[in-house]
């Protein structure tokens, strides 16, 4: 495993990346935008679920929240990987970024029960408490994986 951690930071885009001096910068600075996009919509859906915004529509609401969260959260992993690229063996090695990846793939799972849930009717006030429990765990494994990589590059 560490050849190969350490053949990803070997690559010629990674290399141009280290040598650059506004390359890294502008990719940590996209996947904040995206981490910040997701954290937000994934936010905001999760107080709709608990009662907020009764006021606007919710179908179409959390429709277009779900397609911003989706398509940060890609933004997201794929800035994140060239991220991960420049000290792959490094990172891998962090108990904190196995435990932020961990907690993406609970929330992850999280938003896949919570869709089975209201995959019938599309409403989450018709998947009764459980919906709201989802909502809360949701927001708690995002704020997790938020402060797990913020450790990361601290330490």
């Amino acid at each position: 495993m560490a050849e190969f951690l350490a053949g990803i930071e070997q690559l010629a885009l990674v290399r141009g990346l280290k040598a650059s001096f506004i390359a890294y910068p502008i990719v940590n600075a996209l996947h904040i935008m995206a981490v910040g996009a997701l954290l937000t919509s994934v936010g905001l859906m999760d107080f709709s679920v608990l009662g907020a915004f009764r006021s606007l529509p919710h179908a179409p609401f959390v429709a277009l929240l779900r397609r911003v969260a989706l398509g940060a959260f890609g933004g997201a992993i794929i800035t994140g990987a060239v991220l991960f690229s420049v000290k792959a063996g490094t990172y891998a090695a962090m108990p904190v970024f196995l435990a932020k990846m961990t907690l993406i793939l609970l929330a992850g799972a999280n938003f896949l029960a919570f869709t089975r849930l209201t995959r019938t009717s599309g409403v989450a006030e018709s998947a009764g408490g459980i919906a709201a429990v989802l909502a809360v765990i949701s927001l708690g494994l995002w704020t997790c994986v938020l402060f797990a990589g913020r450790f990361i590059g601290f330490l």
